[in-house]
């Protein structure tokens, strides 16, 4: 049987499968947090086990600071995942999750562990920036610009509820859209980008450039709506990722 890490504040494991040949880890979009991910750790399980990332400043850690850089989340999480690589491992982020993972990627790479495979979700290409400020909005701006983002494909919180996660909502967008990629080697990672057809975030030929950033071999895999189309067809994204790990 493989062996389990220790409990830590930055790892979610809602269907552990210890059984497992393989593991993904899952980071979530600005302002979202691990269960966001709970149904496709269920429809992934147990073939494979499941890891989801809960980010500081919400939930049960809300609590604690939220963490507004990038760079220095990657930090905090390749190091939370050095006790978990006892089997081969993929990361799987969307939107600024997909950023994160990529960096979290390179970090691991390193270190000498190579993940099994990259899927950056809802997210353009490292180098590929807009000129964003979605973190200096006025409170009222903020809860609008979240609820449009949401495109009826998630359940979006009252306006009461969602005006308390703000701090982490605005320090999470801060973290993506002041972040600058680094150039430096391709990984060796291959990576799988996946996207909605009509994301405002991305398009799908901005999607297709994460190519440049492995020799790992790429694919390009685009589904039908918006910047959380990962929800409607949560099926078809858990059927390629089984199918993609082996």
């Amino acid at each position: 049987m493989f062996s389990n890490a220790p409990s830590s504040p930055w790892i979610r494991r809602f269907h552990p499968a210890p059984e497992a040949a393989r593991r993904l880890v899952l980071l979530p979009h600005a302002g979202g947090s691990a269960s966001f991910f709970f149904p496709l750790s269920r429809a992934l399980a147990p073939a494979v086990d499941v890891l989801a990332v809960q980010y500081p400043g919400r939930q049960d850690r809300r609590g604690e600071p939220c963490v507004d850089d990038l760079d220095t989340l990657a930090d905090l999480v390749a190091a939370e995942l050095s006790a978990w690589t006892d089997r081969p491992t993929a990361l799987l982020g969307h939107s600024l999750g997909a950023a994160l993972a990529f960096e979290v990627a390179r970090r691991l790479e390193d270190r000498g562990v190579v993940p099994t495979r990259l899927f950056v979700s809802g997210r353009r290409a490292p180098a590929d920036q807009r000129e964003e400020a979605v973190h200096l909005l006025a409170d009222d701006a903020l809860v609008k610009t979240v609820k449009q983002l949401a495109g009826g494909e998630i359940q979006v919180p009252d306006d009461e509820v969602l005006r308390v996660a703000l701090p982490a909502i605005r320090a999470d967008y801060k973290a993506v859209e002041t972040y600058r990629y680094r150039p430096g080697p391709p990984l060796a990672t291959p990576v799988v980008a996946l996207t909605g057809s009509e994301d405002p975030k991305v398009t799908p030929s901005e999607a297709g450039r994460w190519s440049r950033y492995t020799t790992g071999g790429f694919d390009l895999q685009v589904f039908n709506g918006g910047h959380f189309y990962l929800v409607p067809h949560l099926d078809r994204v858990a059927a390629l990722v089984r199918e993609t790990l082996g």
